[in-house]
Formats: structure tokens, sequence, C-alpha cells
């Protein structure tokens, strides 16, 4: 009897319950996931659609996208939960705006008297492709 066939059996067997019950372990976490959600938590849907659970009945999940605009989805559509943003610090956002500040860029007043200063060539742009072609006539050879 050949004991390699019956290794690779067990090896194959292997495989696919590892696979299997990573796959199921995941199912039951998002299972777990929707049958507690609450008003309040902040969720995006599998279609990508991020809002704010308003209320839960049965199956259907009640989600706020803006406010007032509410609609209804059913839990299997809801794919995880959403960190809500955090919350920046005013004196750090300062801080980033000194950063980017530069002497040699010119205010909106000195721009605008920049701008008169040069003349602009004008480009006239036709009003449609036809004049952008080759004419042709009648028998299909370009006129010049």
């Amino acid at each position: 009897m050949d004991y390699s066939f019956l290794i690779i059996l067990a090896l194959a067997f292997g495989a696919m319950w590892l696979m299997t019950s990573r796959t199921r372990k995941q199912q039951k976490e998002a299972a777990n996931f929707r049958a507690n959600l609450a008003p309040g938590q902040e969720v995006m849907t599998g279609s990508g659609l991020f809002a704010t659970v308003v209320g839960v009945e049965d199956d259907v999940v009640i989600l706020e996208t803006s406010p007032g605009v509410t609609s209804r989805w059913l839990r299997p559509a809801i794919a995880k939960l959403v960190d809500p943003p955090v919350a920046t610090d005013e004196a750090a956002d300062d801080e980033d705006e000194d950063l980017y500040e530069d002497d040699d860029v010119l205010e909106e007043d000195e721009l605008v008297e920049d701008e008169r200063a040069t003349t602009v060539e004008t480009l006239e742009v036709p009003d449609d492709a036809s004049s952008l072609t080759d004419r042709r006539d009648d028998e299909g050879t370009p006129r010049r």
C-alpha cells in the first residue's frame, strides 16, 4: 500500500479545514457585530456609504447620512464599524499654517496688479470643431 497518497489526501483535507474554519470565524464575528448595532455608531455599508445608526428594528437598520436624511438598510448590508473622526487641536492647526507661510508669495492685491502689467494674447477658440478639420468637396478630395 502506498502511503504517499494518504499523506497528500490528509494535507488537502487539513488545508480545506483551515480555510473553512477561518471563513466561519470571520462570518461569526460579522454576525455578532451586526447583532450588536446600537444608535449613535458610525458604520459603513457594503457599498461604501458612511452613516450613523439612528435606529434598529428586527432586520432593518435606519441610517442617517446627513442631518435629517435617513434611509433603511438590511442588517447584512452593514459592512463594518467606522471610528469617528478625531477632533483636531486648534493650536496644532495654527502651527501647521505657520509652516506653509512664505514671504516670497505674492499677496492677492499684488497678484492682481501684476496681471494688469503683463499683456496677455487672446486665443480665438471656435464654437464648433468643424473649422478644425480639412474641408472636403463633394467628391471627397480635400480643398485648400
